[in-house]
């Protein structure tokens, strides 16, 4: 068990959102999307469940999170990255890929990969990298928001707080000619 996993016990809180990867290596990444939901104060667990090296354990996985309670399962991948794809075929919990940075191609495979399903087996495909790690997490928090009052609050905020950033920073002066 992750030390997220973990954590969101000792709350007393099953995890509702799973953060799965298909490999370790994806952690980096994947962490971005933890941060989030820790801001939030959202349970998740995070897994390592490799589409290609742990096939039966995925298909476990995704049969099992309808009655375990998941809502939304963050998949991360990089390469090939069948992982999200897979587990959107597997399950009917809204999956949010994200594609993980490859060494060769730096991701554009890995994006490739995940946003082009087909018909009838959507993921919710974000950026490569960091950013999409952490606006799959955000997505998800505004799916979860519209049935709850009080994470709505705390979204509204959070969106208040980065303008509110946004409008402090400074351009700096233009070097003369």
């Amino acid at each position: 068990m992750s030390q997220e996993t973990a954590r969101a016990a000792q709350d007393g809180a099953s995890p509702v959102v799973g953060i799965i990867m298909g490999s370790s290596s994806d952690w980096d990444v994947m962490r971005n999307a933890v941060a989030i939901l820790e801001e939030f104060g959202i349970p998740f667990e995070t897994r390592v469940v490799s589409a290609h090296r742990m096939p039966l354990d995925m298909v476990e996985y995704g049969a099992q999170a309808v009655p375990r309670g998941l809502r939304a399962i963050i998949a991360g991948a990089g390469g090939a990255a069948h992982l999200p794809g897979m587990m959107a075929a597997l399950t009917p919990v809204p999956v949010f890929g994200v594609p993980v940075p490859s060494r060769h191609l730096h991701g554009e495979d890995s994006l490739l990969s995940i946003v082009q399903m087909p018909k009838g087996v959507p993921v919710a495909t974000f950026a490569i990298g960091d950013a999409g790690a952490a606006n799959a997490a955000l997505h998800v928090v505004a799916c979860l928001a519209t049935t709850d009052d009080a994470l709505q609050q705390k979204l509204v905020a959070f969106r208040e707080r980065q303008t509110e950033a946004a409008r402090a920073m400074r351009v700096p002066p233009a070097p003369a000619a």
